[in-house]
């Protein structure tokens, strides 16, 4: 089964970055470094006693019920959510990190089921990776770019409903800046992620088309995007970043990046991003392949798995 998963993860970026320009696009390597720490023991998908193939982040994202140091100040009559208390800690973390040290979590979301998912499950997998995949479709059904499938609308959906709650009732700090693979399951997945979900004027739903953030790249025709020209006519209130090509320049039939590029490729979209957004809060929405990359670069389990939302 094929579910947008959920999870979040809080890292310490350190860098020694200098000189970079805003104005640039991509991130150059070449003048700066970042390393990444995940910030253990606020998540239980951070800990390593979590069971990846049975943990649950849609119990609050997998946030630990812990007290905080910054609590007596801030909450001394016991009031305030976990949520609330956490964002709290973070503001402070950062208040007082250490110069080139920042402080974000991450909200990464996995796209709904596409028409490739449900090809692939129909055909089974040694059938769809031997001769269907290479294909745009089977005359009936298109999953070239695959969209989702009304399974996948229902499950992106859900995860509406989910932020939702999680906001009204949690206090679940709203994501400050919004990022999407250009594959149009990750397209529609985000918009309907977000659509209707109580933000801030401040920070407005609009998301940035990263062309990293996307699955790893195959011969399979699924991990084909569209045109630049069709993302801006389908979805025109989405920025796409500075460079991104009219037509897909990376992907090539019978040809695909290895692990190790694809890490590679991770690493440099996450420099990209965290060397020119200074927010604390930033949805991703990608692929599981993808966020498993992003992850590995992380150090941190893998837990892309059905949500339960």
């Amino acid at each position: 089964m094929h579910y947008p998963a959920l999870l979040a993860f809080f890292a310490a970026l350190s860098s020694c970055a200098t000189g970079i320009a805003s104005a640039v696009s991509k991130y150059d390597p070449r003048s700066s470094h970042i390393d990444y720490t995940t910030v253990t023991g606020y998540f239980l998908q951070d800990e390593p006693a979590t069971n990846a193939s049975s943990f649950n982040t849609a119990a609050n994202f997998g946030l630990i019920n812990r007290t905080y140091t910054t609590d007596p100040t801030y909450d001394p009559s016991g009031k305030k959510t976990q949520w609330q208390r956490f964002a709290n800690q973070i503001f402070w973390l950062n208040h007082d990190a250490p110069h080139g040290t920042q402080y974000k979590l991450l909200y990464i979301g996995r796209h709904g089921e596409g028409y490739h998912n449900a090809a692939e499950s129909y055909y089974g997998t040694p059938a769809w990776n031997c001769y269907y995949s290479e294909l745009d479709g089977n005359g009936t059904v298109t999953w070239a770019d695959a969209h989702l499938t009304s399974r996948g609308v229902a499950q992106a959906l859900a995860v509406n409903a989910f932020w939702a709650s999680e906001i009204k009732n949690q206090k679940i700090p709203r994501p400050q800046s919004y990022y999407t693979s250009p594959l149009t399951r990750c397209l529609a997945t985000a918009n309907l992620t977000f659509k209707g979900i109580d933000l801030t004027t401040r920070h407005p739903f609009v998301p940035t088309v990263k062309e990293y953030l996307r699955e790893g790249i195959s011969g399979h025709t699924c991990d084909r995007r569209g045109s630049k020209s069709y993302i801006q006519s389908a979805f025109p209130s989405y920025k796409i970043e500075l460079g991104f090509t009219e037509t897909d320049q990376l992907w090539e039939a019978y040809h695909g990046e290895t692990q190790v590029d694809q890490d590679i490729r991770s690493k440099a979209v996450l420099d990209d991003i965290f060397s020119h957004d200074h927010e604390t809060y930033i949805s991703i929405t990608s692929h599981s392949g993808e966020i498993a990359s992003i992850l590995r670069g992380e150090m941190i389990s893998c837990m892309i798995r059905p949500s339960g939302i």
